[in-house]
């Protein structure tokens, strides 16, 4: 779903978020929606917004009509809409879609993430996507993959759809079971993707792809093409051509083996797999950080807990924001400036078998009136307050990060929150750390956590603990560092340790 611009205040941002409305640049709309006029007399868009997709429409073939449908009532009463070779209806796409199948769907649904549906229509969405598939897809798909779904259920025989969606229609836990699913039903034509210079939605944090997909046979062999400059007519006229390989300056355009795409992520560039023969969990264990269930209450700052006489034993020194190390290694001098910019820098950690202070306890009992308790991850535990427990990992990844080099030398001695991931070299001596330390900010060891993570905008990556596991690093890198030891007694003991 679309709005021509985003704002800038953030109360009126989290609407927009809550709606998934993100506004669609002309030059992709025009590729978009050329992709289908050669077919049809009608098309579909079950996310009409402000009419982007139409307004394509207009300038590239006002003689095929336009069904739009959308669950705002305000956008639809926009002046672009006020015309007899449109249609558009105030109507939910999941929820009520039209009993009928369509020669060519266009769309760019919208963009709501899994934690911002309740758990009612989560219900409702998992039983569709049975309904349709046969199968359920993971709870943490967003609510744009139904749309997808939807939408191709109601593609008719030899039917074209095209769909913008974000990078992780291809790379979230479920992407293989939906491809699988997409690729043996359905003919994927083309996937176009984006430099971050070409971003299609430069202030939203998603990176855009594009999906060609036709209702026939499957193919073997895909189209697979990165977009390196915004606001060209290089996109459009590939697609007019029938997506033939003509000498494009600002397009790379790659014939893929489908199996292969698929297995790498439809989103990301071929990868070779013969050259993966080290990872990291060939010399690291990797755990997520410390979720406390509530960072306010349990994360507190050297003045607060001073304030509250809280006890150093009951306290140990944690690292919560990413942007709270500005390098790649965090020291104790690192945290002291934390401290003295008012920044939490200490995590309150009770076991079960302490005594606990008169203090302590009436902090406790202030969490408890704010319903602390209560809260989903938080009323897990036997006793509400006791924290996760950690070693301290000597190695830190950035969960979400922006930065060149993502691997933080932990010197500080720190517990990490959520926002990293701990590493645990299976050797503990001070040169193996810092060995693998620096193979992993190789920049080639850097670049192939874009096949293992999930891409956002502005060249964020996320990447979930299992899925770092799987880092491959280069035999040449393994070998500069020396990382292959053969001290199998040595490593064993380490593993004990978990």
């Amino acid at each position: 779903m679309i709005h021509q611009k985003l704002p800038t205040n953030w109360q009126e941002r989290e609407k927009l978020r809550d709606k998934g409305q993100f506004w669609t640049p002309e030059w992709i709309t025009k590729a978009m929606v050329s992709y289908l006029t050669k077919s049809t007399d009608l098309i579909f868009d079950p996310a009409a917004g402000k009419g982007a997709f139409f307004n394509a429409l207009l300038q590239i073939n006002p003689n095929i009509k336009y069904y739009g449908i959308d669950i705002d009532q305000h956008i639809l009463k926009d002046e672009i809409y006020q015309t007899n070779s449109c249609l558009v209806e105030l109507r939910d796409f999941i929820k009520d879609p039209p009993q009928q199948k369509f020669k060519a769907i266009i769309g760019n649904p919208p963009y709501i993430r899994h934690h911002r549906l309740n758990q009612q229509l989560k219900q409702f969405l998992k039983e569709l996507c049975l309904k349709i598939t046969g199968f359920t897809i993971d709870g943490r798909a967003g609510y744009h993959i139904y749309f997808l779904v939807q939408a191709l259920n109601l593609l008719a025989e030899n039917g074209k759809l095209t769909f913008i969606m974000p990078a992780d229609t291809c790379e979230g836990i479920f992407a293989q079971k939906l491809w699988q699913w997409i690729s043996t039903n359905y003919c994927l034509e083309c996937v176009v993707t984006f430099n971050e210079n070409a971003t299609p939605f430069p202030n939203v944090d998603t990176n855009a792809v594009i999906f060609f997909i036709k209702n026939s046979a499957p193919i073997e062999k895909i189209k697979w093409v990165k977009a390196n400059i915004a606001n060209t007519d290089e996109l459009c006229n590939f697609v007019q051509s029938n997506f033939q390989d003509n000498n494009y300056k600002t397009l790379e355009i790659n014939h893929r083996d489908l199996k292969e795409s698929l297995k790498t992520g439809l989103s990301r560039p071929q990868k070779n797999y013969s050259d993966f023969k080290y990872h990291l969990h060939d010399f690291a264990k990797v755990i997520r950080g410390i979720a406390t269930g509530a960072n306010e209450f349990f994360f507190l700052t050297k003045q607060q807990v001073e304030t509250l006489h809280i006890p150093p034993e009951f306290t140990k020194l944690a690292i919560g924001r990413t942007r709270d190390v500005t390098g790649d290694i965090i020291t104790l001098a690192d945290i002291i400036k934390l401290q003295e910019n008012n920044r939490p820098t200490i995590l309150l950690s009770i076991n079960s078998d302490q005594n606990i202070p008169e203090s302590l306890i009436n902090y406790l009992q202030k969490g408890e009136k704010l319903g602390l308790p209560e809260r989903p991850l938080i009323k897990q535990r036997k006793l509400w307050y006791k924290m996760e427990s950690r070693e301290v990992p000597p190695i830190l990844f950035a969960y979400l990060g922006r930065r060149n080099s993502r691997f933080i030398k932990n010197e500080a001695g720190v517990l990490p929150l959520t926002s990293f991931l701990c590493v645990y070299p299976i050797y503990t001596d001070e040169i193996y750390i810092n060995n693998l330390w620096q193979a992993l900010n190789e920049p080639e060891t850097i670049e192939n956590l874009k096949l293992v993570g999930k891409s956002y905008g502005s060249g964020a990556i996320k990447v979930e603990p299992r899925n770092l596991d799987k880092l491959s690093i280069p035999e040449h890198i393994v070998e500069k560092y020396q990382l292959n030891r053969q001290d199998k007694i040595s490593k064993i003991k380490q593993l004990q340790l978990f």
